[in-house]
């Protein structure tokens, strides 16, 4: 457990450091092309989820986020031997779900600034926590579906 917590520090320490200097650098609704036609940086506000569903839900999406690290903790983690991988993608998860609870309980929000035009679609805006996010769950359904090969 002690590996997960140090690992959820540091992702959730880059996240907020991210947002910190971006936000000290950009003003809220600014953009800066990075890759012309591809990346840019953009400062928003997000008061919702992924793709801003559940919008001006600021309360509601924190209550989601403390529920999802409590029912990580009892379902996932606690009482389990886990292995490296286990540790550092749940580490990555709670992190990454820390981070943008931080926003919402002391902004109000979240931020995101990660801005994609992918083959002319204008990707939803992210943020690092969102990446560790979505990279940890593929990475612990993965480990999942893979199963214990001793088990065979």
């Amino acid at each position: 457990m002690k590996k997960i917590l140090i690992i959820a520090f540091i992702i959730t320490f880059i996240d907020q450091l991210i947002k910190f200097v971006l936000g000290s650098i950009l003003e809220t609704g600014s953009s800066v092309g990075v890759v012309s036609g591809f990346f840019a940086l953009t400062m928003l506000n997000n008061t919702g989820a992924a793709f801003s569903i559940l919008s001006s839900s600021t309360l509601f999406l924190i209550l989601i986020s403390i529920l999802a690290l409590i029912l990580i903790y009892l379902f996932l983690i606690k009482g389990k031997v886990l292995n490296g991988f286990e540790e550092i993608a749940y580490g990555i998860l709670i992190g990454g779900i820390i981070g943008n609870l931080f926003d919402r309980i002391f902004r109000g929000h979240v931020i995101d600034y990660l801005d994609f035009n992918l083959f002319g679609y204008n990707f939803p805006v992210f943020n690092f926590a969102d990446i560790c996010i979505v990279v940890s769950i593929f990475l612990i359904v993965i480990f999942i579906l893979k199963g214990d090969k001793e088990d065979v």
